[in-house]
């Protein structure tokens, strides 16, 4: 895989502020994303492009080759050149006593890398790259142990896994095929980075494997690949954090993939296309083994996954058992399996999580095993070394097991994994319907257990004015792609359910065989509220209704198109001498406009959502265009307030912050002890406050300094702390109700106009909802629940006590904003713009709560 970037670009000539002649019959100066154009403009010749620019989150070649750098990984894996061993000779970190690993006995992150280097060195079995770098700059490493493979091999058996996915019909049918092909398995260590063993028993078990000449281990390796993520989660392993360096659980991350662990992750899933996988985690007495509690995800092919991952599910229980841990002698329970032992509360309905997002790439036995001897936390800091490092050992013990329990399974269970594994790759491709998994299909399996989808026809990304976002539908075409979802573009207008279509729009066929992973995102999702009290985390989420884009969902499909490898997106700057305008949909636009003030450029603020900006500043107009993908248009006029680099204090969560740093914001973290110590507002226009801040707990000077920036400054609350603080510190006069405090998912919401709730999307999501009643005059509704009941999908339910339910919500006010006597413009969230980067299309109202919130507090 190869990735040239040109040195310069072309952009027109002439005076920025004169009038530019156009082409005879050109309008726009287009910057052309598209496939052609950009690639040859950018020097990007490498049909894997697409990839590699969902990866880097961002449409431009330009940057998706920076990101390649990054990623030896995808030039090594995908050359079917090359056979077994690829071995890579990996840096090795300097050494570092602080890594929190060592108290407890376990491998430090530096150390890593030369133990592999040795076993590459030792054993022609284990091939080893890197796969990505984590947020702080470490290296993943993805080992690979099967016996040797030539190049011919190699490639045979990249053919057979691609005829298991693309021509599963046929596959099916050939006898032949399972005994010719290595069953792929994929063990995952170490993504809570305070969850360490999973790493020390991979590095145990991959030694055996590379050594052994016990004969089930030679024929083991001559009918298997085992792909090993030594450590998902380096940053979180050195500095005993579960969150990677970036404060982000990356165990809820799969269908967000923001982080670039995750994004390594997905795509070895997507290569390698496991049959099983096992992901290791701390702690839980007994050591708790999956499959799990309903509700069961409605998109998996259930009776194909429960059948073979509660029979690896006992297996691997019997091998824990087999060490004869006591809780006498060791204070170690018997394992638990949910499935069986529990009745809720650890669930597999959300695909976030790794295990739960594995079989839509393939996997139908997919596991969280959880260690039982806590040694985080409280303990890591309390508990003597020496019973530290004895629990540790337990649970490297534990998690050697099930991996060599795992292997045995696939071992043994070889022929029928693998046409497992067709099967569901066969069912998406034929258009079958959601399959009703029979009762007792294993033991206990009930009526609570079943969980059906509707399966469209297709779904249609309309193009042209049908679309609310071409960026946000760029965006979630992008998104699809890099999750292996076939997306085509029509050729030509089409109709399907009685609408027109234009040229250019995107289909998602969902005869396909991972229409399973396309339907999770683009159905609306179902609420459960009914049907369960708790979950173990979100129960809604939707691509389709949170990414800002128009999704239609069709029940048939006539259209003529082609398969596309990335979204065609256009930037265009049109050829006047008026001001130019911006409307703000979706995260690309309000990164535009940030670089835009960044440089200086004067931009105008208006309240229906749109930055103006003026004619002499069209080259950096066509420059963001170019780097975007945005599109300008003219505008009427440049009524509204001006704007400046937005600053903000920001008392915010890791999301939060992750967010709005991404999009171009100056974001500098605040919290009680930070104004405590001494703050300097001077430099800020916003305060966002969400998490960490107490205005209560303020000393005498931090409350003088804040009370006197909130004669001139903004203010965006959002949840519980931030209603706290708009109370204490006296600002808009509401009274703000809880919701039911696990009560989550996609909501309909109502806008009735306003800077912050103008053209914002009819759903929004929430995650401990709020909202405000006993508004007073100075406040304005920007957004309210709907009153025909706010809940798409997800769970809410009330309180025992009959409070904090959608009933409740309905109709009151969500958003609101207003203007505080002493001069501050605040804006209040009782929704989840921001929650873990996933809700992409609810961005833009927070950006415009920002710009007029900081615009709007100087205008007195």
């Amino acid at each position: 895989m190869s990735v040239a970037v040109a040195a310069t670009l072309l952009v027109p000539t002439g005076s920025a502020s004169a009038e530019p002649t156009p082409p005879p019959g050109v309008t726009t100066r287009d910057f052309g994303n598209g496939p052609e154009r950009n690639e040859e403009a950018a020097g990007v010749a490498d049909p894997a492009a697409a990839t590699l620019r969902a990866l880097a989150g961002d449409t431009t070649p330009a940057a998706a080759a920076e990101r390649l750098r990054q990623f030896p990984f995808f030039r090594d894996f995908k050359d079917k050149e090359r056979g077994y061993p690829r071995q890579t000779r990996l840096p090795v970190p300097a050494e570092n006593p602080a890594d929190a690993s060592i108290k407890l006995g376990l491998t430090p992150y530096h150390a890593i890398a030369g133990k592999l280097n040795a076993l590459q060195a030792r054993s022609n079995r284990v091939s080893v790259e890197i796969i990505a770098t984590s947020h702080q700059g470490r290296d993943l490493y993805l080992v690979t142990v099967t016996a040797p493979e030539s190049k011919h091999q190699a490639r045979e058996q990249d053919a057979i896994r691609d005829r298991i996915e693309n021509d599963s019909a046929k596959a099916a049918k050939d006898r032949k095929l399972p005994g010719k092909y290595k069953a792929p398995v994929f063990i995952n260590n170490n993504i809570h980075g305070n969850e360490w063993e999973g790493t020390d028993a991979a590095l145990r078990v991959i030694e055996e494997l590379a050594t052994s000449n016990d004969k089930k281990i030679v024929d083991l390796l001559n009918r298997t690949r085992l792909y090993f993520n030594v450590t998902a989660n380096p940053d979180g392993r050195f500095g005993n954090t579960r969150a990677n360096g970036a404060g982000f659980d990356m165990n809820r991350d799969f269908i967000t993939a923001s982080q670039p662990e995750v994004q390594a992750m997905r795509q070895v899933m997507i290569d390698t296309q496991p049959v099983a996988m096992i992901d290791l985690h701390g702690y839980v007495n007994g050591t708790l083994i999956e499959p799990t509690t309903p509700p069961h995800g409605a998109n998996y092919e259930y009776d194909v996954f429960i059948k073979n991952t509660y029979a690896n599910g006992l297996a691997m229980e019997q091998a824990v058992l087999g060490l004869g841990y006591t809780p006498e002698k060791d204070g170690v329970n018997p394992p638990t399996i949910p499935f069986r032992d529990d009745a809720e509360g650890w669930d597999d309905w959300p695909p976030i999580f790794t295990p739960q997002y594995a079989p839509f790439q393939g996997a139908v036995a997919s596991h969280t095993i959880e260690f039982p001897m806590r040694v985080n936390n409280a303990d890591y800091a309390n508990l003597p070394v020496e019973e530290l490092r004895r629990r540790s050992a337990i649970n490297t013990n534990i998690a050697a097991a099930v991996m060599r329990a795992t292997y045995t399974f696939v071992q043994e269970r070889h022929d029928q994994l693998i046409a497992d594994q067709i099967e569901v790759f066969r069912r998406g491709a034929a258009g079958e319907a959601s399959k009703q998994v029979p009762l007792d299909i294993v033991p206990g399996f009930g009526p609570e257990d079943v969980y059906n989808t509707t399966f469209p026809r297709a779904y249609v990304i309309p193009a042209g004015d049908g679309q609310r976002s071409a960026t946000a539908a760029a965006r979630l075409v992008d998104h699809l792609i890099a999750n292996d979802v076939r997306v085509e573009r029509a050729k030509r207008a089409f109709q399907a359910n009685g609408k027109w279509y234009a040229e250019g729009s995107y289909i998602v066929d969902m005869h396909q065989p991972k229409r399973g992973i396309a339907n999770v995102m683009l159905e609306p999702g179902a609420d459960i509220t009914p049907r369960v009290d708790s979950m173990y985390d979100i129960s809604g989420w939707s691509h389709a209704l949170l990414w800002g884009a128009t999704v239609d969902s069709v029940g048939s499909l006539r259209a003529d198109a082609k398969t596309v490898d990335r979204a065609d997106l256009d930037g265009s700057v049109p050829w006047t001498n008026r001001s130019l305008s911006l409307r703000v949909t979706d995260g690309r636009e309000i990164q535009a406009v940030n670089e835009l003030l960044g440089q200086g450029v004067q931009v105008t603020w208006a309240d229906s959502g749109t930055a103006v900006i003026p004619a002499s500043a069209r080259r950096a107009a066509e420059g963001v265009a170019r780097k975007y993908g945005v599109t300008f248009g003219v505008a009427d006029k440049a009524a509204g307030a001006k704007l400046g680099q937005v600053r903000i204090a920001a008392a915010v969560s890791a999301d939060e912050l992750f967010t709005l740093r991404e999009l171009g914001f100056q974001v500098t973290p605040v919290s009680t002890a930070v104004l405590n110590a001494g703050f300097d507002w001077s430099a800020t226009d916003v305060l966002f406050v969400s998490s960490g801040l107490n205005y209560a707990q303020l000393n005498a000077e931090a409350k003088a300094a804040l009370d006197a920036y909130l004669t001139t400054g903004g203010v965006v609350t959002r949840g519980s702390t931030g209603a706290t603080f708009n109370g204490a510190a006296g600002l808009l006069t509401v009274t703000s109700v809880a919701g039911r405090s696990d009560a989550n998912g996609v909501v309909k919401v109502t806008s009735p106009g306003g800077p912050v709730g103008g053209d914002a999307p009819a759903n929004s999501f929430v995650y401990s909802p709020r909202w405000f009643t006993g508004l007073g005059s100075e406040v304005r509704v920007e957004q309210a629940y709907a009153t025909d009941g706010p809940l798409v999908s997800g769970h809410w339910r009330a309180n025992a006590n009959g409070t904090g339910g959608q009933d409740a919500a309905r109709g009151q006010a969500a958003v609101v904003s207003g203007r505080d006597e002493r001069g501050a413009a605040v804006v209040m969230f009782g929704t989840e713009p921001m929650f873990r980067n996933h809700p992409k299309g609810l961005f833009a109202q927070v950006a415009k709560a920002l710009y007029w919130s900081s615009s709007a507090a100087d205008v007195k």
